[in-house]
């Protein structure tokens, strides 16, 4: 990893923890693939701290540009899973 995480310095300790756990479950679902309920946990906590749509979509986004992996993409994937359902992603 050759890049830093998007974060905000508005965000306590605990919450940029939490910001880049999800980050890493989206990593984790294009290296070697993660577990829905992980994945989707990670995600609700992520959306617990950014609540609002518009910054949601800019820290994806700014992830995206940064390592080529897509946040949007890999929550799509996992809302259409199962649950005990892998998810991977292929690379680019």
């Amino acid at each position: 990893m050759d890049y830093q995480y998007p974060i905000s310095y508005d965000w306590s300790t605990n919450e940029t923890i939490e910001v880049i756990a999800f980050y890493t479950s989206v990593e984790k679902a294009y290296e070697k693939g993660v577990e829905r309920e992980e994945l989707m946990t990670a995600y609700k906590q992520f959306k617990s701290i950014v609540p609002s749509i518009a910054e949601e979509k800019k820290l994806c986004n700014e992830l995206e540009e940064l390592s080529g992996y897509s946040a949007y993409r890999v929550i799509q994937k996992a809302k259409k899973g199962a649950p005990g359902d892998k998810i991977k992603m292929q690379s680019r």
